[in-house]
C-alpha cells in the first residue's frame, strides 16, 4: 500500500490529523486530503516534508 500518514506541525509539535491519505493537491485556501475511504479535509497549511518511503507527510500550519 502507498498510502501515508498526515501530520500538522503547531507550535513545534505534531499532530496526527489524519491517516491512509492517497491524494493530496495543493488548493487555493489550503492543502486538500483525501483517504482511501473518501474522506476530505483542507487544510490551512503547506507541505513541510513528504517522505514516501516512511508513510509520512508533515504538513506547517499557516
Amino acid at each position: 500500500m502507498c498510502e501515508a500518514n498526515a501530520y500538522l506541525l503547531q507550535n513545534g509539535e505534531e499532530q496526527l490529523i489524519m491517516e491512509s491519505v492517497d491524494i493530496v493537491r495543493p488548493e487555493k485556501n489550503g492543502i486538500y486530503l483525501q483517504d482511501i475511504f473518501g474522506g476530505q479535509r483542507i487544510v490551512k497549511a503547506t507541505i513541510k516534508e513528504m517522505n514516501l518511503v516512511d508513510h509520512r507527510i508533515l504538513l506547517e500550519e499557516q
